[in-house]
């Protein structure tokens, strides 16, 4: 996180009462009763969308497909972030005091590190997923098998934790750092500091290159798509039965798509934008807009469930299920989710 401001020691409020304590952020009430309440729903919505999606493809064998395991792997990421990351990324961004320890410090902010990048990076694994779906569906099952999904959940955790807790407690971010640290070093202070280097190296791995290949992958899926639509149109006498089925879900996948990517791209890139640019400009930008571009990034979790569960008909009838109690009825876990057309 951006280090704070420099205050004006006469007129601020302190984290504690003790010496070289960092200075408190204090606010009207009525902003802070606003943060608070944009947070906490925020956080709410994130860990209920995430924690249906997580019951709903575990308990009903139907969605036990290999994209699923991956939206349920994402889920759970998201999950995690809003119970373990998101609760006291709030208080800080709100009171700019860290009361929790040095040691939880490091801890959330590996956990940070880490839960952002893992789902960025599943992400990134379904795009894969939706290529060979969409681009490839009669090889599909053969690609895209039950090892393959637990190799891509293999890297999709494994890297982030190792990139998360390796920079972290080696501190290699921090390195020319040292005056510009001692010089805003303060009890209650717990923020992430990359300096140029790790700022551009970060942002690589945990952005920027997996955006990348998402971006490049849904361009060839929306070429592809366009020109089995041409084609059907070349061929009216052909429009009916499997082909038209076929060109309707291309078309139904580019739309999530797009809608995936815009999201993806409009919650993450500002705040790695800013991660890149902002030590080159001697850590400058305010506190409040680094708080508002990382929370627009962990939006990009609330979204998740939204654009990954409720946009599909089935996830639908499974949330309407598990609202109303029927999960818990004997053989619910076999029941049909989906439309009889389908």
């Amino acid at each position: 996180m951006n280090p704070p401001a420099l205050w004006n020691p006469s007129d601020v409020q302190y984290c504690f009462d003790l010496n070289n304590s960092c200075p408190r952020n204090v606010r009207p009430v009525f902003g802070s009763c606003a943060m608070y309440m944009v947070m906490g729903g925020a956080i709410t919505f994130t860990m209920l969308g995430n924690f249906l999606i997580i019951i709903s493809i575990s308990h009903f064998k139907q969605l036990h497909t290999p994209t699923n395991f991956l939206i349920l792997s994402m889920a759970t990421t998201d999950f995690l972030l809003s119970c373990l990351v998101m609760p006291f990324s709030m208080i800080r961004s709100v009171e700019a005091c860290w009361y929790f320890g040095d040691i939880f410090c490091k801890v959330h902010s590996c956990c940070d590190i880490m839960l952002c990048t893992a789902s960025i990076f599943h992400l990134c694994f379904i795009s894969v997923d939706r290529y060979y779906a969409v681009c490839d569906p009669l090889h599909y099952v053969t690609k895209i098998t039950i090892p393959v999904i637990e190799g891509f959940l293999c890297v999709s955790w494994s890297v982030p934790v190792f990139f998360a807790f390796g920079l972290v407690y080696s501190e290699l971010n921090l390195d020319g750092m040292d005056e510009f640290i001692a010089a805003i070093d303060c009890g209650g202070l717990c923020v992430l500091i990359f300096n140029p280097l790790w700022g551009v190296l970060a942002s690589l791995v945990a952005f920027f290159l997996p955006g990348a290949v998402m971006a490049g992958i849904y361009i060839h899926i929306f070429a592809v798509a366009r020109r089995h639509a041409k084609q059907i149109n070349t061929f009216p006498g052909l429009q009916q039965g499997s082909l038209e089925s076929r060109t309707i879900k291309e078309s139904k996948a580019t739309k999530t798509l797009s809608l995936v990517m815009g999201v993806f791209v409009l919650c993450w890139l500002p705040f790695f934008l800013l991660t890149v640019i902002d030590p080159f400009l001697n850590f400058t930008t305010s506190e409040d807009v680094y708080n508002a571009f990382l929370w627009l990034g962990y939006f990009n979790s609330t979204f998740n469930p939204i654009i990954y569960g409720m946009f599909y008909p089935w996830f639908r009838k499974s949330f309407k299920l598990i609202v109303t109690g029927r999960i818990f009825h004997a053989d619910s876990s076999c029941l049909n989710l989906f439309p009889t057309h389908a």
